[in-house]
């Protein structure tokens, strides 16, 4: 069994040639081309690659593969943009040798690009399982043209990959979908309260609690959820999401007929019906929040969403119950930082936070003009002259990230303090809707 991606480097010709030619004389390119530097060197490491012996080059040289695509890159002028490709072959443990493994990935590279691109393949044996690397030129030698990682082509390298895995004897993903991002991925392992983990414990509460399916649906449509168990398969989203999920995506298990065939063994369960939102949390009357309104206040907002999530106040045993925030509380960390920021800086609206993003703005290009100058300046310079500029520039280099890294805070405040309105004035609207079911049950049945 293999699993297979691509991605790819961004970057400028200019800054390639400068460090290939001459590496230890050229200071450290720009940032885009970090993720070049970082394949380049790292798919070729000795120790990963049993000194060399699991490297194979297609349409170049391995010594000189990275010459050889700057060559192609300057015969057609493609010098700027997406300029090379990196991707992976991955194995289960356990299940091939190194050689086998490298037979593979050269046959998939061959197949994939080796009519019109160079490519660099090797092999890892430093983990606990084999891998195969690419490294792709972005430009054909044969026509100049660009290579388009597309849906298909991302499709036809999984296909190839199956077709080349069965050849060799070995297992393939009978069922391949979308794996989650990596953060989500290692959140989910560590049990944090990422989308698909709440999705599963609401699921499983609902199917114990019901009979039946419709009130199945009915229960999970309480907690805000949006269900279509119309189809083949079942499938629920929350509100601020494009996609449904499907429940068997979530387990294995919740197939449409195993569903029903467990709740057809259940009929004895009494079905709870209703979800149980007491005693409200939600205070509307919290000063500076205004549901369906423009998150002005972002002060205000900000206290009230920690509120609502049970950050605040301090040692509260209080734990939301929808979905819509719980999934939240996994960001808990950086909505504390982004709370504390608000406050130490004394920031109570919005026009307060653009005029702050257009400071830090202005500072980090007040701070990048004066480290290209210190770039300029050691051009000409030698000896001790050389390294004082040194220590400076890494002096402005610090000053850089920790600007960069408040005006990324500021700006993420800026895009989630909408989530954060939307959410609240959606949690809000349910326990509206409740309070009004509650109340129309209660005169029904005092009138009875």
């Amino acid at each position: 069994m293999a699993t297979t991606s691509l991605w790819h480097i961004n970057g400028r010709l200019t800054d390639l040639v400068a460090y290939v030619e001459n590496p230890e004389k050229t200071e450290r390119p720009l940032r885009d081309l970090d993720d070049l530097w970082a394949a380049a060197g790292y798919i070729q490491r000795p120790e990963a690659t049993e000194g060399g012996r699991y490297v194979t080059a297609i349409n170049c040289l391995a010594t000189t593969a990275v010459h050889q695509m700057i060559a192609t890159k300057r015969q057609y002028g493609k010098d700027d943009g997406i300029i090379a490709y990196h991707g992976y072959q991955s194995f289960r443990p356990g299940e091939i040798t190194p050689d086998t493994c490298h037979e593979i990935g050269v046959a998939l590279a061959r197949q994939m690009w080796g009519n019109r691109f160079q490519v660099l393949v090797t092999t890892h044996l430093d983990k606990g399982h084999l891998h195969n690397h690419f490294c792709l030129n972005s430009v054909s030698f044969v026509d100049g043209k660009k290579y388009n990682y597309s849906k298909s082509e991302r499709r036809r390298m999984m296909e190839l990959s199956d077709v080349l895995c069965k050849a060799y004897g070995l297992s393939v993903i009978e069922h391949p979908h979308k794996a989650p991002s990596r953060p989500i991925y290692l959140d989910e392992q560590d049990g944090k309260p990422t989308r698909y983990n709440v999705y599963r414990m609401d699921v499983e509460a609902a199917l114990e609690g019901n009979c039946v399916p419709q009130n199945v649906e009915r229960y999970l449509r309480q907690l805000g959820y949006q269900t279509d168990f119309t189809g083949a398969h079942w499938k629920i989203k929350l509100p601020q999401y494009q996609h449904y999920t499907r429940l068997d995506t979530l387990n294995p298990e919740w197939t449409r007929e195993n569903l029903k065939q467990r709740l057809a063994w259940n009929p004895l369960i009494v079905t709870h019906g209703e979800v149980t939102h007491s005693p409200y949390h939600t205070q509307e009357s919290i000063r500076g929040y205004q549901p369906h309104g423009k998150p002005s206040r972002l002060k205000c907002l900000y206290l009230f969403w920690c509120y609502e999530l049970g950050i605040l106040p301090k040692h509260t045993d209080y734990k939301p119950t929808s979905p819509l925030l719980r999934e939240d509380l996994r960001k808990l960390d950086q909505y504390i930082a982004q709370l504390n920021y608000l406050i130490a800086n004394d920031i109570e609206t919005m026009d307060e936070l653009q005029a702050d993003i257009s400071r830090l703005d202005a500072r980090l290009q007040e701070l990048s003009a004066q480290r290209q100058a210190l770039y300029n300046q050691m051009r000409r310079a030698t000896g001790d002259r050389l390294d004082a500029l040194r220590a400076e520039r890494d002096k402005v280099s610090e000053q850089i990230a920790s600007v960069r890294k408040e005006l990324k805070m500021v700006k993420t405040i800026e895009t989630r303090s909408r989530h954060v309105q939307e959410t609240l004035d959606h949690v809000i609207d349910q326990e509206r809707e409740l309070r009004a079911k509650e109340k129309t049950s209660t005169e029904r049945g005092i009138a009875r």
